[in-house]
């Protein structure tokens, strides 16, 4: 099943490129998607039973673990409701002449090779192939940034491109210091394999060890969205379609995140404990959380409203990951998979405003409960979903990840996080609860939903993340503790 989840995509661009008839464009994207979710799903009952899967073919580089599981099950449940909001969202645009059938399968194209590059560093066992896919994914996903070709998508589409490559070129150092930490361990066959290095971690190189962190932090940091490496985000995210900006916080974030816990694991377990690795990340994780509560505030861009939030969230698993305790990382986990759902609903929301309103300026929209009834309540529920009020999801993995700041008796920092979560939902309400009402809304669009799928798609999220704020799915449980067991060396 790994290959064929590795296989879809890619069979997916071929057919995109051969079948140019629009309503096949659709079928094939969404056929593909629901294809993945269903190996996937194969492949993460697999895991469950055996605790990883591994391949002999190609070299023996593909290998599944319940770590990889849990990102790999967010790219493709992400994947397919975007797939699906998509049909109705690309169809409006060709409607008003924003697109034509070749640019939608240029976006179709470009999407499904972005997957593509997401699944595969996320089923890779050595570190330098993971390196190339997460290179990749920009690559594939700049293309997409500057999708419209407007002045701004193209300038964000620029910075996007320039300061996530100077990242990964730090990451790659990093990964050569890696490299150079293991050259007494391991053989040429195990070349950057991180199974490997776990095993021999308690005899790699220490001083070589912490650079190669470093690096590789900064470099996948930067990826992540992690503060002060996160300037490109805001910009990509509200220039990028929304379907779009949904991939890029709930999907290419977390795959960046994923590259960064496979090193903490590493890296610890060859220390012998956290501390080097967890001041950083804390540090790190704070100033994201920071950043956000900084900037909330000024924003009249209500995509880039989201975008700060993202980083206020990739911020808090990156504190979860420092204390790297069995509580924190499974929490951190937790928290990854719940924002993931949270912030795509919440941006597959601003596809059905921006095309119902044709701006993305907050002070220009009103009475949005009238204009889009539905859209408009998932969105409001939405907001304060990822403020972290109960009873959605955010609100559950907050809750265990702040429970176990406590629990290593760090007041100061769980003070810190819970006062500027505080500030940061206080920002969200002020600046967005003007959208909801007033009488200020244009005659000349009649009020109503325009993209039927997609409010099925948004609605259906909404009702993932209220389930999983009241009950974690037992088998997501035992999934995430295999997880945390791999991280932590057990």
């Amino acid at each position: 099943m790994g290959y064929v989840l590795l296989t879809v995509p890619l069979l997916a661009v071929v057919l995109f490129i051969v079948l140019k008839k629009k309503h096949l464009q659709h079928v094939i994207s969404v056929a593909a998607s629901v294809t993945m979710t269903i190996a996937a799903g194969f492949l993460t009952w697999a895991v469950l039973k055996g605790g990883f899967i591994e391949y002999s073919a190609w070299g023996g580089f593909f290998r599944v673990d319940a770590l990889s599981v849990i990102v790999i099950d967010i790219v493709v449940i992400i994947s397919l409701m975007t797939s699906i909001f998509s049909v109705g969202y690309l169809e409006n645009e060709i409607k008003h002449e924003k697109l034509t059938t070749d640019r939608m399968r240029i976006y179709y194209v470009l999407m499904h090779a972005f997957i593509f590059t997401m699944l595969l560093a996320l089923t890779v066992k050595n570190i330098g192939i993971m390196w190339v896919a997460i290179e990749a994914t920009t690559l594939a996903s700049a293309f997409l940034v500057g999708f419209y070709n407007g002045k701004e998508a193209i300038e964000a589409a620029w910075k996007y491109i320039m300061i996530c490559s100077v990242g990964i070129a730090i990451a790659l150092l990093g990964i050569i210091f890696l490299q150079f930490s293991s050259l007494a361990v391991l053989d040429s066959s195990q070349f950057l394999d991180w199974t490997a290095m776990i095993d021999h971690a308690t005899e790699l190189q220490g001083p070589t060890l912490r650079l190669a962190f470093i690096f590789i932090l900064v470099g996948f940091g930067t990826k992540a969205g992690l503060a002060p490496m996160h300037t490109w985000l805001p910009d990509a995210h509200s220039q990028a379609p929304s379907p779009i900006s949904t991939l890029m916080s709930g999907v290419l974030l977390n795959g960046s995140m994923y590259g960064i816990i496979r090193i903490v694991a590493i890296v610890n377990r060859s220390f012998g404990n956290s501390m080097f690795v967890g001041r950083i990340l804390i540090a790190v994780g704070i100033l994201s959380v920071v950043t956000a509560a900084v900037f909330i505030f000024s924003q009249k861009d209500y995509k880039r409203l989201l975008a700060y939030s993202s980083i206020e969230h990739m911020g808090i698993i990156a504190i979860a990951i420092g204390f790297f305790t069995p509580v924190s990382l499974f929490g951190g986990l937790l928290h990854m998979i719940n924002h993931s759902f949270t912030k795509s609903m919440l941006f597959l929301s601003t596809g059905n405003i921006l095309q119902k309103y044709n701006t993305r300026e907050i002070s220009k929209i009103s009475g949005l409960f009238k204009m889009l009834p539905v859209t408009g309540v998932v969105f409001l529920l939405g907001l304060f979903a990822i403020g972290g009020t109960p009873p959605f999801s955010v609100f559950a993995s907050e809750i265990v990840v702040i429970s176990a700041i406590f629990q290593e008796k760090n007041f100061l920092v769980g003070g810190l996080l819970i006062l500027l979560l505080a500030i940061i939902f206080t920002g969200i309400v002020v600046t967005l609860f003007k959208l909801f009402y007033g009488t200020d809304i244009p005659k000349e669009t009649p009020p109503g939903e325009l993209n039927i799928p997609g409010v099925i798609v948004i609605v259906l999220l909404l009702g993932i993340i209220t389930v999983m704020g009241l009950y974690i799915p037992n088998e997501l449980r035992i999934l995430i503790d295999q997880a945390v067991e791999i991280v932590i060396g057990g």
